[in-house]
């Protein structure tokens, strides 16, 4: 290995000069950027920013999958219109579309409950634990003895870190496995829906404007964090409190004008910047086409099979939702591979370091065979498993799957158990088994299920797990599961957690039958990638290091690939041009909402709106440049899947701003930055407020808030 590869990574220090706003950082990595935040016009101190204790990093929370912040001392939370989108669904019903028509609480007594799932978490603390992870692991070890020492390791640490309930902690891997942190989050678990527009204005264009600019939508809702009366993380409950903030950001309406330096802070979840050619070749070529088609395909079915049915569209709005989201998002991933061959830039950048390492290489000389050795088996195995995805792709089956693996890992001490069905998992588990009750129909999910099997019984031979064809049921008879079980109830499906595996292969429930028979093709699947994990957990973290210090003598960044922890990136407010000859400016106003509307969804406009916007009753949101209301406006910002909800502040730390989005051309981000075309997509908060002013009259959260008027 290369001497200077002794240190952590955390001390090789970022590159002098970073590329253009590329970067998503760790908090602690921003005192090493002085220059690049001086350079941009952040005037808040890299230490400040550093500091998890400290405003403004002290009010950006996460919601598991989506960011937020804090924006009150009484815990009350902005983030996105489609992250709070299951409390919205989770409330509404036909009689009460929340969804259609908003929800305002205007007292405490009036917010509803998010449901299980609904959790906020607040990072307080991040420790590296490298060392306690990795020291002494013995070289000979098998991929899968490796893997599970890791993991054993992991879960000594988590239990070690949560002797005190109120918090989650977790150690997930940077760089590839280079470096491990344990990070421990304050988990609230009553959070309340306090506000949200119609979707009317929180989806405005829909899936067709996702990730179209311009935009005009006022992705935004609001959340509040209970707490029990001492303070602490309870159970929802009438005698909670709000919880008290530590910290919370001060919302400027002041505004931005083109070249304004933003920070965004959030919990971006997942980029893949470090791939090799051969892994872009596998996404591109096999691994998202296979997914647009399943998620086109199923899609299809769910429309088919709520059609007409208010009540069931209302069950499936958040699947529908999600689901669409994904497949733009990969359907963009392709496209945007067909307008530039990221691969072959990464086969010159690949040959490169190739070049590169035989030159200053280390003691491993087999590394590079080792590691397209590791990717290749990771590649096999990936369409083994999207195989087994398709043939279980039922609610019901997933659920009973769950159950039947929970009971089995109870067989077992606690510390020895699966990650995912330990103790401190089960009330998780419950969660999703109750949360089923609001997404599902018996109807939908056996119509999805029957579509999945035939999609499964198209796919190539070789890439089925062995054993798996004969277990599944015919077409003919998948009517008669969903005739006999039970899981379809509630209350049913929770009176399986604690029941010892003996019940389950008793049991006369078909789903629970199906789930007993699969179990040991899919426990095989699952022992082979833990094979292919370990091999790819060993080799990986050597290659990665070699990249950081080629990357570090030609003054690039080394920063680690978006891993759902908390981040800090920083730019602009930029235009950009998609093609030659089209520039877009960076930002949209409510006259574009109007010239868009044709009263058909999505692009239905709420008449309190168009009212405001014909009346010009704008105040001090106008935009003085502008002349009107700006709705949403561009940034230059590094942003993933997981930023949506994320703060974007001025230079002072002051809230302007929420990430929600990326320009279609920016998707391939993921993969490759390229700075001329990579623009997020963000709501202007002084748009957010004047439809809490002139539509919805949300006076109560506005006097909550903590608002910064432009001077006179």
């Amino acid at each position: 290995m290369f001497k200077s590869m002794v240190l952590p990574v955390a001390l090789l220090g970022a590159a002098a000069a970073a590329f253009a706003d590329e970067g998503q950082w760790q908090p602690h990595q921003l005192p090493q950027l002085k220059s690049e935040l001086k350079r941009v016009g952040i005037t808040i101190p890299a230490e400040k920013l550093a500091d998890l204790s400290k405003h403004p990093m002290s009010a950006i929370v996460s919601l598991g999958g989506c960011s937020a912040s804090f924006v009150s001392p009484d815990g009350l939370i902005v983030t996105n219109h489609h992250c709070g989108y299951s409390a919205i669904q989770r409330n509404s019903t036909p009689e009460h579309n929340y969804i259609v028509n908003g929800f305002l609480a205007k007292t405490r007594a009036q917010e509803l409950p998010g449901g299980p799932n609904t959790l906020v978490y607040v990072t307080e603390k991040v420790e590296n634990v490298t060392d306690r992870v990795l020291k002494g692991l013995s070289p000979n070890l098998s991929g899968k003895e490796r893997h599970e020492q890791v993991e054993s390791r992991i879960k000594a640490l988590i239990a070690e870190c949560e002797t005190d309930k109120a918090y989650r902690c977790t150690v997930p891997a940077f760089h590839r496995g280079l470096e491990y942190y344990r990070i421990k989050q304050l988990m609230i678990r009553d959070v309340r829906l306090v506000y949200a527009p119609s979707d009317r204005i929180g989806n405005f264009g829909g899936d067709i404007d996702n990730y179209e600019w311009p935009r005009q939508t006022g992705d935004f809702s609001f959340l509040r964090a209970y707490v029990g009366k001492d303070g602490r993380p309870a159970d929802p409950s009438p005698d909670n409190v709000p919880y008290k903030s530590k910290d919370f950001l001060v919302v400027s309406s002041e505004g931005l004008k083109n070249g304004d330096p933003i920070l965004l802070a959030g919990y971006p979840g997942r980029t893949s910047r470090y791939k090799l050619p051969s892994e872009i070749r596998f996404a591109r070529d096999v691994d998202y086409p296979a997914k647009v088609a399943s998620i086109t395909a199923d899609l299809s079915v769910i429309a088919a099979a709520t059609m007409g049915n208010e009540a069931y569209d209302v069950r499936y709005a958040s699947v529908v939702k999600s689901q669409n989201n994904v497949l733009k998002k990969t359907q963009g991933l392709l496209d945007g591979f067909a307008r530039k061959d990221i691969a072959a830039i990464k086969d010159v950048q690949d040959a490169q370091f190739r070049a590169w390492y035989k030159q200053n290489g280390g003691a491993n000389k087999n590394l590079l065979a080792e590691l397209d050795a590791a990717i290749a088996a990771d590649m096999t195995l990936s369409r083994q498993e999207f195989a087994l995805s398709e043939a279980t792709h039922s609610d019901l089956l997933k659920n009973a799957r769950t159950l039947y693996r929970l009971a089995l890992e109870h067989t077992k001490p606690d510390a020895k158990r699966e990650a995912g069905y330990q103790e401190r998992d089960v009330s998780f588990i419950k969660a999703r088994l109750t949360r089923l009750e609001q997404s599902f129909v018996a109807s939908v999910d056996e119509a999805r299920f029957a579509a999945a099997l035939k999609r499964y019984a198209k796919l190539d031979p070789k890439t089925r797990p062995h054993g798996l064809d004969a277990l599944l049921p015919a077409p003919g008879a998948i009517p008669a599961l969903y005739k006999s079980t039970q899981l379809g109830e509630t209350d049913k499906r929770l009176a399986w957690i604690g029941k010892d595996p003996e019940a389950f292969r008793k049991s006369d429930d078909p789903f629970i039958q199906l789930a007993v028979r699969l179990q040991d093709v899919a426990g095989a699947v699952e022992e082979r990638r833990k094979e292919v994990d370990g091999n790819l957990e060993r080799v990986i973290p050597q290659y990665m290091a070699a990249v950081i210090e080629w990357k570090k003598s030609q003054g690039k960044p080394v920063y680690p690939d978006a891993n759902s922890t908390l981040r800090v990136t920083y730019g602009t407010v930029s235009p950009y041009s998609p093609r030659d000859g089209l520039v877009k400016g960076p930002f949209s106003t409510v006259q574009g909402i109007l010239e868009k509307a044709t009263n058909k969804d999505p692009f239905i406009v709420p008449q309190a709106l168009t009212q405001a916007v014909n009346e010009k009753r704008y105040g001090v949101y106008k935009d003085p440049v502008l002349g009107t209301v700006p709705v949403n406006f561009l940034s230059s910002a590094d942003t993933t899947g997981g930023n949506s909800g994320s703060a974007v502040m001025n230079k002072r730390g002051e809230l302007v701003g929420l990430n929600f989005d990326s320009t279609y051309e920016s998707i391939t981000k993921d993969w490759y930055f390229d700075s001329a075309i990579t623009r997020a997509i963000h709501v202007d908060i002084r748009y957010m407020l004047w439809v809490m002013q002139e539509v919805d009259h949300a006076d109560n959260l506005l006097k909550e808030m903590t608002i910064k008027f432009p001077k006179k």
